[in-house]
C-alpha cells in the first residue's frame, strides 16, 4: 500500500478559505476521500462556492433540495453541519475581528482542538488536526499527535 502524502496547505485569504476546507472535513468523515474528491465540485456549487454568508441563509428547503441532487454527499446531517457551520465560523469571525484570531486564541493545540469540537459540527480528531494542518496552524509532528491520542 502506497504511503499517504501530507495534504496540500493553504494560506486563508477570508472566511471562505477556512469555511470549504472545514466542509470538506465535514464530508470526509467516516467517508473514502475519492469519493469527497469526485463529489466535491457539484458539492462547491450546491454551497455557493463556499461564501459562508450565502450558505449561513440556506433553508431547509435548500438542504431538502441538496438531498435530491446527485452531484453532493446527500448525507442530510453532513449537510444540516455544513450550514450550521456557516453560520457559526461567521460568528466567530465577527466576535474575533477575523476567524484566524479566534483559532489562535487558544493557549495550545489540544486546547484549540477542544474548542473546535465543542463549537463545529462533524469535527473529530483527526478531522481537527487536518483541518488545521491545511489552514497552515500550529499542529504537533503527525506521529506524536497519534501517540497522544493512544495515552
Amino acid at each position: 500500500m502506497p504511503e499517504m502524502q501530507a495534504p496540500d496547505q493553504i494560506k486563508p485569504k477570508g472566511p471562505g478559505d477556512y469555511f470549504e476546507v472545514m466542509s470538506k472535513v465535514v464530508f470526509q468523515s467516516g467517508m473514502s476521500y475519492k469519493i469527497v474528491e469526485t463529489k466535491w465540485p457539484g458539492i462547491r456549487d450546491g454551497f455557493h462556492s463556499f461564501d459562508a454568508v450565502k450558505v449561513a441563509g440556506m433553508t431547509q428547503s435548500d438542504i431538502d433540495e441538496l438531498t435530491q441532487d446527485s452531484k453532493v454527499i446527500r448525507n442530510r446531517r453532513k449537510l444540516e453541519a455544513v450550514v450550521s457551520n456557516a453560520q457559526r465560523l461567521l460568528d466567530l469571525d465577527s466576535e474575533f475581528g477575523r476567524f484566524q484570531k479566534y483559532l489562535r486564541s487558544h493557549g495550545d493545540f489540544p486546547a484549540l482542538v477542544k474548542d473546535l469540537r465543542k463549537q463545529f459540527k462533524f469535527l473529530g480528531e483527526m478531522g481537527c488536526y487536518y483541518y488545521l494542518y491545511v489552514l497552515g496552524e500550529k499542529v504537533p509532528p503527525h506521529d506524536e499527535w497519534q501517540a497522544s491520542l493512544k495515552k
